[in-house]
């Protein structure tokens, strides 16, 4: 319609007034187009006209149906008057269904993780659910039900484009030896490898580099934003990692792409602490697989989320970042920890760590 009131409304009100456009008629023409589109009714209907000319038995040899379906069809289309709609099938499904019985407190708590953590999964969110429940006296409930609660009360998170290294790209040819260099993603069992690599993120045209650095072992994981990506940046980043490093073993391998920053001073306070430092070949990330996925992790998880930050706050925006790290190394499950945290297993895997209240050395 164009309006209320104009030439279509004039002749919609003309129709409505012609005899042809009664209920009954419109009805009827709704149950053929219905009973028309619909194949087991048409089955239904000749075999109700089939019995009713040739009888019982022979309806039963020709059509393959029971005595009791026959008369069970047959009984609803005399009482329906010979409807037509009578022979559509209906829903048969059961008219009390079961319910998920979830309390609000635990649908409110899931919906408040998943906004502020929204990549976090079914899996990942049964231990913090069930930590609350402890808290709280409530029933713990299942990985599937969490599931079923994410997608009942349209939890899901928003779709992003996911950006991965494309190993065919041409980086600058730099005709440089080193001696220690890795072939292969390492396989870590013992705590204190470590990789390092750089993300470069632009806002509003101002470069911010965020050095990013994980342990292979415990996952623990620590990053920190800078300006510009210098080997003062990148070893001003390195003690702040030595500082908040939780075991106390310390650091003793560092692993890095071949980037500039991780030369000069940074190459020279490693070699000053006696730590091994490793290089990967160029242009292959997947030796630095760990980290690379924590980049995805942090992108994912804290840059995304938040694509307004103003990155010449740089103060304002590492600590938020601190705020995310201290959520993601103390709360955040690990599926390759076991659904622990990396500081829970730590202290389940190596009580002596410098971080324990029972630490005493100096």
């Amino acid at each position: 319609m164009r309006g209320k009131i104009g030439r279509s409304t004039r002749y919609i009100d003309l129709w409505y007034r012609t005899p042809l456009c009664k209920k009954g008629v419109m009805k009827s023409y709704a149950e053929i187009f219905n009973f028309s589109g619909n194949s087991e009714a048409k089955f239904k209907l000749k075999v109700i006209e089939y019995h009713e000319k040739y009888g019982l038995e022979s309806t039963m040899e020709a059509y393959g149906v029971s005595k009791s379906t026959i008369y069970r069809w047959a009984k609803r289309f005399i009482l329906s008057g010979k409807d037509l709609m009578s022979l559509i099938p209906t829903s048969r499904s059961p008219r009390r269904k079961r319910k998920m019985l979830v309390s609000k407190e635990i649908i409110y708590f899931i919906r408040e993780l998943r906004r502020d953590h929204y990549r976090l999964g079914k899996e990942k969110i049964k231990p913090i659910l069930d930590e609350f429940c402890e808290e709280n006296g409530f029933k713990k409930i299942s990985v599937s039900t969490i599931g079923k609660v994410i997608k009942r009360y349209n939890m899901l998170h928003p779709p992003n484009g996911r950006v991965y290294h494309n190993p065919s790209s041409k980086w600058a040819k730099r005709k440089v030896s080193y001696k220690n260099r890795v072939k292969r993603s390492p396989k870590i069992s013992t705590p204190g490898y470590i990789q390092i690599d750089t993300m470069l993120r632009f806002m509003e045209g101002i470069r911010t580099y965020i050095f990013n650095a994980i342990d292979l072992s415990t996952r623990f994981q620590f990053s920190y934003a800078y300006h510009s990506a210098s080997s003062s940046d990148a070893l001003d980043f390195f003690k702040k990692l030595e500082q908040v490093y939780p075991l106390k073993g310390g650091i003793k391998k560092v692993q890095t792409d071949n980037g500039s920053e991780f030369l000069g001073k940074f190459d020279q306070y490693l070699k000053k602490k006696k730590i091994e430092h490793l290089f990967i070949y160029p242009r292959c990330p997947k030796i630095n697989s760990f980290v690379e996925r924590a980049n995805r992790s942090l992108n994912e998880e804290f840059l995304i989320p938040y694509p307004f930050y103003d990155d010449r706050d740089l103060d304002k925006f590492n600590k938020d970042l601190m705020e995310h790290l201290i959520w993601f190394n103390t709360k955040r499950p690990h599926n390759s920890l076991g659904n622990l945290s990396p500081i829970d297993y730590v202290i389940k895997s190596y009580p002596e760590s410098h971080m324990c209240v029972t630490y005493t050395s100096i």
